[in-house]
């Protein structure tokens, strides 16, 4: 059988047409397969009315909804290439990716009102969208040059339309955080998210009757992928169309949530949150999570309330999974991302591109490899070149394995701090310091240092009634730390800086911490 994802909702729609597919918790907005896949129909036929072609990039600047959705998988049946823009960006920001991309049409949010009406105003060297889809959001009529979404839906035929990439082809293009100048789109195909499906679907326990929370924003591959391993599992997706914490409780009981993805910040303020003791959250079998490892204490805490965790490693450009950390080895593998998920490979490799063997203490740069990698970055030959060698991803983080194949990031390659000769991972400070009972969360830079060429800062944000000192969080690091990595610099905040998808934001801690040490 050819691969093209927007037939798994063909598919899904034939085998199951009645089951509940996604529901809209704000809205009470509630589809079936049958209807859903209908909706998508319609959605790929206007566009292909409207001169969309195989290969054409498609736009979407939307909240998490319905329209998302059936955007996503009537683009994969046209043929044509989905960009999903983070909607937290600037005009700028979304200029550039709908430049770089080429895409010919914006399906948007009304809420993107102004930002949208920007790009349409700029000029003959910005975007290169002929076609404005607006979806409204309760803000009135759209303007004299863009379409309605719901008008045009509806004056658009629900048959199936021609399918018009298969395998290989290009299914979307996402774009990185771009923490450090333009972002990068990473090119996936439809071959590969149906095997990131399959590999998630396999190496964790997801079943068709489970109900996934997506409150993570669409546009990121946290969710995405979910989002398509739903309609592939024929299981229900419950979409928020942002996060709210209170929302989130009343959603997890009244629809009787039973899976989420939530980074460990989230997860901490979740316990804490006082709407926890309001509302039933029984339903909730596990949560995966990432970015960060998570502590024995959260661990223990979701115990309490018979919720497993999963714990996972991967990136945009290997299509969401790399590795797992499965429930019953999270206590007894704290700090570890777990083993390889069961169709991709890892390899660890010095700096001189040797193998490091199992057990080793040796640190070195994570590879991964598997059908679920992209295909390169968009426009950038250089920079795939140098990411994609030899069929593995190159993924600039460090880490160690050892003899049991349990794989551990140190950090990011770019992030390790050299001080005194000697080779510091803010990750492992930064672990250390998580599990003080007076942190609540805790990120490590490097600063110069005449005397050392680089020290660490720790910029830590104190647990809710705790007011930890400097002397306070040096002795504590002192009782877990070798000597030599003990931060002897600390700065108090309220908060870290995030990215969407919870991504810890260091760049704008340098801007905001530069340094140098006084020492």
């Amino acid at each position: 059988m050819r691969t093209n994802i927007g037939l798994l909702l063909k598919k899904r729609a034939e085998i199951c047409p009645s089951r509940e597919a996604f529901v809209e918790y704000e809205r009470d907005r509630r589809f079936t397969f049958a209807e859903l896949n209908q909706r998508c129909n319609r959605v790929a036929n206007a566009l292909a009315k409207r001169g969309v072609q195989p290969g054409d990039r498609v736009a979407a600047l939307l909240k998490n909804s319905a329209e998302f959705v059936e955007t996503y998988f009537a683009i994969a049946k046209l043929g044509a290439i989905m960009v999903p823009v983070n909607w937290r960006l600037v005009a700028a920001e979304i200029g550039y990716i709908l430049a770089d991309s080429g895409s010919v049409a914006l399906v948007y949010d009304s809420d993107f009102d102004a930002t949208v009406e920007a790009l349409h105003n700029t000029d003959n060297d910005g975007p290169t969208v002929n076609h404005w889809l607006r979806r409204d959001n309760d803000h009135g009529a759209a303007p004299d040059w863009a379409e309605d979404y719901d008008a045009v839906l509806q004056a658009s035929s629900a048959d199936e339309p021609e399918i018009g990439a298969w395998d290989d082809d290009t299914l979307f293009i996402m774009y990185t955080s771009g923490t450090t100048g333009h972002p990068k789109g990473a090119v996936h195909s439809h071959d590969g998210m149906l095997w990131s499906q399959l590999t998630s679907m396999s190496t964790s326990d997801m079943r068709s009757d489970d109900r996934w929370l997506l409150a993570l924003p669409m546009f990121h591959v946290g969710c995405l992928n979910p989002t398509s391993l739903l309609v592939h599992r024929g299981a229900t997706g419950i979409i928020m169309r942002e996060l709210d914490m209170a929302a989130m409780f009343r959603c997890i009981e009244q629809e009787k949530v039973t899976i989420f993805m939530a980074v460990p910040a989230l997860m901490q303020f979740m316990l804490m949150a006082p709407e926890r003791e309001q509302h039933d959250i029984s339903s909730v079998r596990w949560i995966a999570t990432g970015a960060a490892p998570v502590p024995v204490s959260l661990l223990h805490d979701y115990e309490k309330l018979g919720v497993r965790i999963f714990q996972a490693y991967g990136l945009t450009e290997s299509c969401g999974p790399g590795t797992l950390l499965l429930h019953e080895d999270a206590e007894s593998r704290v700090g570890s991302c777990g083993k390889p998920q069961m169709h991709t490979e890892i390899k660890i490799i010095d700096g001189r591109g040797n193998s490091i063997p199992r057990g080793s203490q040796e640190a070195g740069e994570l590879l991964l490899a598997g059908r679920h990698i992209m295909k390169a970055y968009w426009n950038k030959p250089e920079a795939t070149a140098e990411t994609l060698r030899d069929g593995w991803l190159h993924t600039g983080d460090i880490a160690t394995w050892d003899s049991e194949g349990f794989v551990t990031i140190c950090d990011r390659m770019k992030d390790m701090i050299i001080s005194g000769g000697e080779n510091i991972y803010p990750a492992e400070l930064e672990n250390v310091l998580a599990a003080c009972p007076e942190v609540q969360e805790a990120a490590v830079i490097g600063v110069a240092s005449d005397k050392w060429g680089e020290t660490p800062l720790a910029i830590v944000v104190p647990a809710p009634g705790s007011e930890p000192t400097v002397d306070s969080l040096k002795a504590y690091c002192k009782q877990n730390l070798a000597g030599y990595k003990v931060p002897q610099l600390y700065e108090i905040v309220e908060s870290l800086p995030r990215n969407p998808s919870g991504k810890l934001l260091k760049p704008q801690l340098r801007k905001q911490f530069p340094g140098p040490a006084p020492f």
